[in-house]
């Protein structure tokens, strides 16, 4: 069996060390022949600095280093031309001068390896000077290959403004490519956001940006038909292993698990660094997740808690992504350009193509949801994990006062900071909750009399629920609470049965539960539940 290239980005070490690779070579051909100035967003540790380094290859003159691959046997002539490889997530960040400092210092780093005489101080005049001064000394045009491009941005959003100053430095940094279009070959840029796109390139009217572009939908990951090609040996040394046995298909739980990302809606790829670690550490994990998700993002959410339980089937539209910047960010679109969720599919509207978000799979399912709950209620996965099994055992049961029970310890936990007397806060946690049990439950469900707040399959049983919110001052009376519980849950109650919102399940054989929930506050929980015969 190859050895599997996990964490390994380098396109020589893997050729020559004898690990799989997955063959990008005709993207590459591609890219090489039908332009000069790209962009590309994927989500991070989805092979965005191999694809790099293999271009950079490509221009090394090295033909033999492909031999076996697609671009060995085509007819491009591998003409060598001196390289410029950035790679920002290695440039610190912390403020703008010394992203400024950092940047100047791996330039220079090159200038003298090169043995070149350049005296600037300002990064954008070192890197100018230096693509002039390599095209005369090798007499060859220059590429220009920049990886994450964004990170100084994403690393600092927590602090917008040290964002926004870094933004200003790199757009005058990148700003003078333009000018060196004589001196450059290619240049082709990565990153993991498309929403500083637009504000930082904005002087380069010609880049060509192919994130959504269904020719390169499958330039980075490994597509499903590649999955056999190149890993059926050590699926198939796994699935002898007792832990394995019982599973139908490996294969398909590997999908399941791991596969599902597109940019397109249709060509569909598996996350390479997820498939690579379960193959390495022979269990189903949530391993791309694990490996960083941005505190930035729970952030946002928590500022915006309905967002969370209107993901599923969002729609955007490309120029809502080409139009977003730091200034203005929506939870929704950061949750697409950093892997949370993928194109399910395409539709159109007045000619304008419009995308249908959703998760990818069950790892990000999984993960995201048990970490959206922790971070809801401030407290530490574990206590959200046992909260589940509580609430599972009690909905098994049909007993959805037990459910409750459950349901206000883990309110009562939230502590006071974190806490939103939004209806949509409380909406979102419940959700976020329910999806990390695996139950088959959709929130903001569309029917004919309005939206149901939350619908829940579990076997023979189905719950219809509607969430009201009520403001209620901290000490407030037994008796007006008593009061607004009362108004509340039968508001709720009767918005269910008034708007039909259980019809879809009459004639199913299925025990109906219908349930109203009145918050108060974070302490104060109600329901009221009626069942369907």
């Amino acid at each position: 069996m190859k050895k599997l290239p996990l964490g390994i980005q380098n396109f020589r070490k893997i050729r020559e060390g004898g690990y799989v690779y997955v063959d990008k070579t005709q993207y590459v051909y591609n890219i090489i022949n039908d332009g000069s100035y790209y962009f590309l967003s994927r989500p991070r540790r989805f092979g965005k600095s191999l694809l790099l380094d293999t271009i950079g290859e490509a221009f090394s003159g090295d033909r033999e280093l492909f031999k076996g691959l697609w671009i060995y046997n085509s007819d491009y002539g591998f003409e060598k031309h001196p390289v410029i490889r950035l790679d920002m997530s290695n440039i610190a960040n912390r403020t703008p001068d010394i992203l400024e400092s950092s940047l100047a210092a791996s330039l220079n780093k090159r200038v003298s390896a090169e043995g070149l005489d350049i005296t600037a101080d300002i990064p954008s005049d070192i890197f100018k000077f230096l693509i002039e001064d390599l095209h005369t000394k090798y007499n060859q045009r220059v590429v220009v290959l920049i990886d994450e491009y964004d990170k100084p941005i994403l690393d600092r959003l927590e602090d917008i403004e040290t964002a926004k100053a870094n933004r200003d430095v790199l757009k005058g940094f990148y700003g003078i490519l333009k000018s060196m279009d004589p001196h450059l070959r290619l240049t082709f840029t990565t990153g993991v956001s498309k929403f500083t796109k637009t504000s930082i390139f904005s002087d380069l009217n010609n880049l060509l940006d192919i994130t959504l572009t269904e020719e390169y939908a499958s330039i980075c990951g490994i597509a499903t038909e590649d999955l056999g090609k190149h890993f059926s040996e050590h699926i198939e040394h796994l699935a002898q292993l007792e832990k394995f046995k019982q599973h139908f298909s490996l294969n398909d739980e590997i999908l399941a698990w791991y596969d599902g990302y597109s940019w397109d809606g249709q060509a569909r790829v598996i996350n390479p660094f997820s498939l690579l670690s379960f193959l390495t550490q022979k269990k189903f994990a949530s391993f791309w997740y694990a490996s960083g998700t941005p505190k930035f993002l729970m952030d946002l959410i928590k500022k915006d808690p309905g967002a969370y339980a209107s993901l599923a089937n969002l729609k955007i539209t490309e120029t809502m992504l080409d139009s977003a910047d730091i200034d203005d960010i929506e939870a929704e679109l950061l949750l697409f350009q950093t892997g949370y969720l993928t194109v399910k599919e395409i539709a159109y509207d007045m000619n304008e193509e419009v995308f249908v978000l959703g998760m990818p799979n069950s790892e990000v399912r999984k993960a995201f949801d048990l970490h959206v709950a922790a971070a809801f209620t401030g407290k530490k996965q574990a206590f959200v994990k046992n909260a589940r099994l509580e609430i599972t055992e009690a909905l098994e049961n049909g007993d959805l006062h037990k459910m409750l029970e459950s349901l206000r310890g883990l309110f009562a936990s939230i502590p006071y900071e974190l806490h939103v007397n939004r209806e949509a806060y409380y909406h979102s946690v419940f959700y976020a909750v329910m999806n990390v049990l695996g139950f088959d439950i959709d929130a903001e469900v569309p029917v004919s009399g309005g939206r149901v707040d939350a619908v829940m399959e579990l076997g023979d049983k189905a719950y219809v629920m509607e969430f009201k919110y009520v403001k209620c001052e901290q000490g407030a009376e037994p008796e007006l609470k008593n009061e607004l519980f009362e108004k509340a849950l039968k508001e709720g109650m009767g918005q269910i049965k008034s708007r039909g919102y259980a019809k879809k399940y009459e004639g199913s054989g299925k025990k109906v539960h219908l349930a109203a929930f009145a918050f108060l506050g974070r302490d104060d929980i109600e329901m009221a539940v009626e069942e369907l015969i």
